[in-house]
C-alpha cells in the first residue's frame, strides 16, 4: 500500500514537470523507479517509456486548445526519430545495468548544467525585454500568458510590416504564435541537423527511456523557428510518437515490467500533466528552467553516487 501512494506521489510531481515544460518526465521517472520503487534499471527504462507516453497523451490536450501544437513539424521531426528509437530500445536491452545507470547519470549531469546556462540566459533576455516593455522593479514580473521569451518568434521568423510572420520562406497570415514549417529540401543545410537531431533523440528515449523533450524543444526552435511556447507542446506530439515507438521495439525481449507500480506512477502522472500546463501560468520560464536544472543536478548527484558507492 505504502509503495502505491509513493508511486501516485511521485508521478503527479513528475507529470506536473512534463505539463510545465514538455520535457522532463523520463528522465525523472528512471531514477524515481530505480531508487525509491526499487525496480531494475532495464525494467525502470521499459516503464519509463509507458509513463511518459500517458503522461505525455494526457498533457497535449491543453497545449493543442491554445493551438501551440505544429503538427506537421512534429511528426515529421518524430517520424525521423523512430529509426534512433528502435536502434536505442534494441541496445539497451544488452547493457549491463551498472553501466547503464552510469551512463544515465552522467547524460543528467550534462542536461542540468545545459538548462542552467538556458535558464541564466533566458532571466536576462526577459529582464530585457520587461525593461523594453517598461516594466520596473517592484512590478509583477511577466507570467507564461505574457512572457516575451515564450511568445518570442523563433530565429528564423520574419515580421512583415502588416504582421505577417514568415518561417524559411512559408507565410502564416493570421495565426498568432506563427505558423508550422515543414522539414523540406528548402530548409538547406538545416535539414541534416535536424535528421541528426531527430535520430538522436530517437536513440536516447529508446536506450534510456527518456522522452528527449530537452533535445526536441531547443531543435524545433533553433531549427525549425518554432516560438518556444510553441516548440514546448511540439515536444509532446514527439514524445508520443517516440516512446511509443520504443515501447514497440521492446516486444521480445527479456525486460518485463511491474505493471501495478507502473499504471499507478502513470496515473498520477498524468494527472500531474493535467495540471502543470496551468499551473505554468504562474512562473516566470526562466524561473521553471532554473529550478529544473536544479532538480536534475540534485538527481544526477544521487544516481551516480549510489551506483558508484552502493
Amino acid at each position: 500500500m505504502e509503495l502505491a501512494l509513493l508511486a501516485i506521489a511521485v508521478g503527479v510531481g513528475v507529470g506536473l514537470v512534463v505539463g510545465a515544460l514538455g520535457a522532463g518526465g523520463g528522465i525523472l521517472a528512471v531514477p524515481v523507479l530505480v531508487f525509491l520503487l526499487s525496480q531494475d534499471p532495464h525494467a525502470a527504462t521499459a516503464s519509463s517509456l509507458l509513463i511518459v507516453l500517458i503522461t505525455a497523451l494526457f498533457s497535449i490536450p491543453h497545449h493543442a486548445r491554445k493551438r501551440n501544437v505544429a503538427w506537421r513539424d512534429g511528426l515529421v521531426f518524430a517520424g525521423v526519430s523512430v529509426v534512433g528509437a528502435v536502434l536505442g530500445s534494441r541496445l539497451s536491452v544488452l547493457v549491463d545495468p551498472t553501466l547503464l545507470l552510469i551512463l544515465f547519470g552522467s547524460m543528467l549531469t550534462v542536461v542540468a548544467i545545459v538548462m542552467l546556462r538556458r535558464g541564466i540566459a533566458g532571466r536576462r533576455q526577459e529582464d530585457r525585454k520587461s525593461a523594453a516593455h517598461g516594466r520596473h522593479e517592484g512590478e509583477e514580473p511577466l507570467a507564461f500568458h505574457d512572457d516575451p521569451v515564450l511568445d518570442a518568434p523563433g530565429p528564423d521568423t520574419v515580421i512583415a510590416a502588416d504582421g505577417t510572420r514568415t518561417h524559411h520562406g512559408e507565410t502564416d497570415l493570421g495565426h498568432p504564435h506563427g505558423s508550422t514549417a515543414a522539414v523540406d529540401g528548402r530548409r538547406g543545410p538545416r535539414l541534416p541537423w535536424v535528421i541528426a537531431a531527430a535520430s538522436l533523440t530517437g536513440f536516447l528515449t529508446g536506450f534510456f527511456g527518456v522522452g528527449g523533450g530537452f533535445i526536441v524543444v531547443p531543435m524545433l526552435v533553433i531549427a525549425l523557428g518554432l516560438a518556444m511556447r510553441r516548440a514546448s507542446g511540439t515536444s509532446l506530439l514527439v514524445m508520443i510518437v517516440t516512446t511509443a515507438a520504443s515501447l514497440l521495439a521492446r516486444i521480445g525481449t527479456d525486460v518485463s515490467v511491474d505493471w501495478t507500480v507502473t499504471l499507478l506512477f502513470a496515473a498520477g502522472s498524468a494527472v500531474g500533466g493535467m495540471l502543470g500546463g496551468p499551473l505554468s501560468a504562474k512562473a516566470r520560464a526562466s524561473t521553471l528552467t532554473l529550478i529544473f536544472a536544479a532538480l536534475l543536478g540534485g538527481v544526477a548527484a544521487v544516481t551516480l553516487g549510489n551506483t558508484l558507492l552502493g
